[in-house]
């Protein structure tokens, strides 16, 4: 009898959010399909796909079921029966009769040996999940893995062609030794020149390109332990690059307020002039998807958008360069206008002078002194806050003090008169002090007569 595995140590692993969100569009299912399978809302599937939560329990496993990820799939069947009943081996008789008392066993119990003949061969599924790219979890996660194949539309060609603007470059495997530091430098060896291109291609500013591309890895060298376990580490580096350079802030420094000069071939400068000229949002879409070559999902994935959203302003993006370009605008078909935009966007970024990066360990220490003065400046404004809350505290009154009442007018004062006439006793005393000698006892003591 086998026995169900139970607890939480059984939820199955589930891939990063942007990955659930390629599983589910690449089955051709919506939200609200996924939420009515796993029981739950459509906002609580979008809060799964964005990273917001993640699903537990029963949900877990019924979503990962659901979008494929729950585990590769069970090779066929006939495959399995072929390598048990092999000639010779005596196991012929046990494996027919196995498949004639299947139609009597129950559903569960069938499902139950399915899944115990899959974990005896785990290279056969390995194999299966890398031919279907369904994009498995990795069971032993290295500081940079190698990339896995994804299927895209016959529309966009797998791969980008070499006038074209250097992608985010497959990263190569990393050998077993390698430490964080060493597989930082690779990735940032292998990675950063094609994205300070793209960058350039998408603000029109060389230095802001650079300086973007450079914060971008150092934001990733401060969470390399994510970055490393990413399934596309230079995919993620290139998405923080993308938002800081088309951060809105960069529009109040002076440095970065104006794009740099256009080109001099007249191509080109029409090109570029036409990107710059549209929103960033379609900027982006246009340079993931027909520049680096990325899928409609995974492109509406990074610019965290809708799958229709995105391919409205891809649209909207090829229209606007039409617009300056008559090769493009004579291309009748998506495809087309697809590799004619890939071939001038890499010629534009090819062409153009930009400045070279920074060493990788400038990068790092950069990274590491920028993360110290924001740890420093933290603690001393929490020294700052506790001092003024402590004097505060030390000055504040402890009991309640009864403010002065406001003046009040007095009643019942007879009113100041002035001097009142001398009477004949006054005037004789008047007279007296006034013959007595200014000096001696009897002025000091007069005599009242």
């Amino acid at each position: 009898m086998t026995r169900k595995p139970t607890g939480p140590g059984t939820s199955p692993p589930l891939p990063s959010p942007k990955e659930r969100r390629r599983l589910r569009e690449a089955r051709q299912l919506t939200e609200e399909q996924v939420a009515t399978a796993v029981g739950v809302t459509p906002a609580t599937v979008r809060a799964w796909e964005t990273g917001r939560t993640s699903p537990r329990g029963r949900r877990r496993a019924a979503y990962a079921k659901v979008i494929g990820s729950a585990g590769p799939p069970t090779p066929p069947k006939a495959t399995a029966t072929k390598a048990e009943t092999a000639p010779g081996t005596g196991t012929e008789k046990r494996a027919e009769a196995k498949t004639a008392d299947s139609g009597t066993k129950s559903p569960k119990t069938r499902v139950d040996q399915e899944t115990a003949a899959d974990r005896k061969a785990p290279v056969g599924r390995e194999t299966a999940v890398e031919e279907a790219g369904a994009g498995a979890p990795n069971r032993a996660p290295v500081p940079v893995p190698a990339p896995e194949t994804e299927t895209v539309p016959e529309t966009v060609p797998d791969t980008v062609s070499d006038p074209a603007p250097d992608p985010a470059p497959v990263t190569p495997p990393a050998p077993a030794g390698l430490t964080a530091a060493e597989a930082f430098d690779a990735l940032y060896t292998h990675t950063a020149p094609g994205l300070v291109r793209q960058a350039y291609v998408l603000t029109g500013r060389r230095n802001l390109a650079r300086e973007s591309v450079e914060r971008a890895f150092q934001l990733a060298w401060h969470r390399w332990p994510e970055v490393a376990r990413d399934r596309d580490p230079a995919g993620w580096v290139r998405a923080a690059a993308y938002e800081y350079a088309m951060s809105p802030w960069n529009r109040v420094r002076r440095a970065h307020r104006r794009p740099d000069a256009l080109p001099e071939e007249p191509g080109r400068r029409a090109l570029l002039h036409a990107l710059l000229e549209m929103p960033a949002s379609y900027r982006r879409t246009l340079l993931l998807h027909d520049g680096v070559g990325l899928g409609l999902a995974e492109t509406a994935a990074e610019t965290e958008a809708s799958t229709p959203a995105t391919a409205g302003r891809l649209v909207n993006a090829r229209a606007t360069v039409a617009e300056r370009l008559p090769e493009l605008a004579r291309c009748s078909s998506p495809a087309g206008q697809s590799v004619v935009l890939r071939e001038r966007l890499g010629a534009l970024a090819l062409a153009e002078r930009v400045p070279a990066p920074s060493p990788a360990p400038v990068v790092r220490t950069g990274g590491e002194r920028r993360a110290q003065r924001w740890t420093r400046a933290t603690v001393c404004f929490g020294v700052l806050l506790a001092g003024a809350t402590a004097f505060t505290l030390n000055t504040a009154p402890t009991h309640y003090e009864q403010p002065i009442a406001p003046a009040a007018r007095v009643a019942g004062v007879p009113p100041l008169a002035g001097p009142e006439k001398l009477t004949a006793q006054d005037l004789k005393l008047q007279k007296a002090l006034r013959g007595e000698l200014a000096h001696g006892p009897e002025r000091l003591v007069p005599r009242i007569p």
